[in-house]
């Protein structure tokens, strides 16, 4: 089971989610701005995912900054408390990929995870790091930028 925590307006989790689901998934698609967070789940993706809500905090076209949030100052308690209040805090999107998905002889992950896997997948491209099959290449995002190439390949970017 391969799990996205998405939000449509991004073209960065359109990417994820469309490059999943080329690679023959059928994710789980949960709107969190819309369905918001609850602290155990939002707990548990930040500490999957090996982040800390500073790192996780949408900084730009988010209340981030009206709510005075950005300042260095602001504890990750407080980040945490206004990111339940106001999901779209939480940048995105979140991809939970489940062990089972890695059983998968051709897998592209090199070692099979004990754990389900957790992610920010930022830049899009990111999502290749734990996809254990990727589409067929050449492969673009919707920009047009090449990230598979021909001989099914990841494309570096710098």
């Amino acid at each position: 089971m391969i799990t996205i925590y998405h939000n449509p307006e991004c073209g960065t989790s359109r990417n994820v989610l469309q490059i999943i689901r080329d690679a023959g998934y059928s994710p789980q698609v949960i709107e969190y701005v819309k369905e918001g967070w609850d602290r155990e789940q939002l707990d548990y993706l930040l500490s999957a995912a090996e982040i800390t809500p500073r790192q996780a905090l949408r900084t730009t076209k988010s209340p981030a900054d009206a709510l005075g949030l950005l300042d260095e100052s602001v504890t990750d308690d407080v980040l945490f408390e206004a990111m339940l209040t106001h999901p779209i805090l939480v940048n995105r999107p979140m991809v939970c990929i489940s062990v089972d998905e890695y059983e998968v002889e051709a897998t592209r992950v090199p070692k099979r995870p004990s754990q389900e896997v957790v992610a920010l997948c930022r830049p899009s491209d990111a999502i290749l790091d734990i996809l254990p099959l990727w589409p067929t290449g050449p492969y673009q995002k919707e920009d047009g930028t090449l990230i598979i190439d021909t001989s099914g390949q990841r494309v570096l970017h710098k």
